[in-house]
């Protein structure tokens, strides 16, 4: 039997910092916050590197110029998260942050932290209406899985985990967890992701962890309402909890919600289970196979 992991998910209330220390001083206080309660893992939510754009008042009252601002903020939000990473000894999901490719499109980046320095990340694939519509991010065109030292983690951020076919091949790829840090702007789009979050969990026989940005931002036009409870999934199976749920938090209430996970759990879900959905997943009617989705598996142990 392997240890378990130790998983904080971040209830991350939106603030507005009034320069970029003052941001390094909020994240690093509450990794200090998650290191004390012995977490290995901690998972930030999505757009979270967005309450950046507040360190300049006109920049921040304006959608596109703040969406540049902390795309120019990049590589000092990475070198904040690896430093973390690496002096508190844990395993970081940063949160997430638009990122400029090469081409001029810019993403929304997902960005895993080592203690040992090393780092990967993956790219939103899904746009919600407002990223596509209002804001211009685009989607990734790849998947990946990372191999670390606590086990095999996909990300999913947001609308990715309302999408069957993502968590699919990340798990048939050999994930164990998927992590899923969101922002949602009601109680109906949190919902939405749980809901997604759990029919995951359910259909792969794996672990889903959300964590979502919480609180009221009226300055921010990307953030300025933010719903959510952190939450730890599993399929109600086995020695599972009924309703599927490790843990929860109380929705809108900045805490981290921590939880045990027990890797070895996914293996007997899949082999000793009431139910073997992951298994049975390629005698349903599908018009494309989820084997044929191009994926990658980056190492980082």
């Amino acid at each position: 039997m392997t240890a378990p992991v130790r998983i904080a998910a971040a209830q991350y209330p939106i603030g507005q910092p009034t320069s970029f220390a003052g941001w390094q001083g909020k994240v690093a206080i509450w990794a200090a916050d998650a290191l004390a309660q012995r977490a290995q893992l901690l998972v930030y939510p999505e757009y979270a590197a967005m309450e950046l754009a507040a360190i300049d008042k006109p920049t921040a009252s304006d959608l596109h110029a703040s969406l540049r601002a902390v795309v120019a903020l990049g590589p000092q939000i990475d070198a904040h998260y690896t430093d973390l990473a690496q002096k508190f000894g844990v395993t970081v999901l940063g949160g997430t942050r638009p990122h400029a490719l090469d081409d001029g499109r810019v993403v929304n980046r997902a960005s895993l932290y080592l203690p040992d320095g090393q780092s990967g990340h993956q790219d939103k694939i899904m746009m919600t209406r407002f990223e596509r519509e209002s804001w211009d991010i685009k989607g990734g065109t790849e998947l990946r899985v990372f191999r670390t030292p606590l086990g095999m983690l996909g990300i999913s951020t947001c609308y990715d985990i309302e999408f069957p076919m993502i968590a699919r091949a990340q798990a048939a790829a050999g994930a164990q967890v998927i992590l899923c840090p969101s922002c949602t702007d009601s109680l109906q789009g949190y919902h939405r992701v749980r809901i997604g979050a759990q029919a995951r969990a359910l259909e792969n026989q794996i672990f889903v962890v959300q964590a979502p940005t919480v609180g009221m931002a009226p300055w921010s036009p990307a953030l300025d309402e933010n719903y959510g409870a952190a939450g730890v999934f599993v399929p109600p199976d086995g020695d599972s909890p009924d309703d599927g749920i490790v843990a929860i938090g109380t929705e809108g209430q900045g805490a981290w919600v921590i939880a045990d996970v027990d890797l070895s759990r996914v293996h007997r879900w899949r082999s000793a289970g009431a139910v073997r959905p992951f298994a049975h997943w390629p005698e349903q009617y599908c018009g494309e196979k989820s084997s044929d989705l191009p994926i990658e598996i980056v190492a980082l142990d």
